[in-house]
């Protein structure tokens, strides 16, 4: 069941603070830049670049992915290794809100998410 449009409003918000500050300065824009999206019960962070061969192409590269379950009311926290699928992140496997969701990913001690 998707979030309600309030529900939506605050984690919207609070995403779009975080990619704000993570954001490379405007003139690299064109060239790389973060973006989040929510869909039903998930948020996604990702990167967004052009492909090399055709720059009208925007490709986007997965960064974190958090899933709210709300008989447990955790965020579960995934990250995408070179597999290219999502796995629990086992250090910090649930929080218990998209701030600290944030924070897991901004403090990223083991070089997941941000590399």
């Amino acid at each position: 069941m998707p979030f309600s449009e309030f529900e939506s409003a605050l984690i919207e918000v609070k995403l779009q603070e975080y990619i704000d500050s993570r954001r490379p300065p405007e003139h690299l824009r064109d060239k790389v830049d973060l973006a989040f999206r929510l869909t039903d019960q998930s948020v996604l962070i990702f990167e967004i670049r052009p492909l090399c061969s055709d720059p009208s192409v925007l490709l986007e590269d997965a960064i974190a992915k958090a899933t709210y379950v709300k008989v447990e009311d955790k965020w579960h926290v995934f990250w995408m290794p070179s597999d290219m699928t999502w796995h629990r992140y086992k250090l910090v496997p649930a929080v218990g809100s998209i701030e600290e969701f944030i924070e897991v990913v901004e403090s990223d001690d083991h070089a997941c998410f941000w590399g």
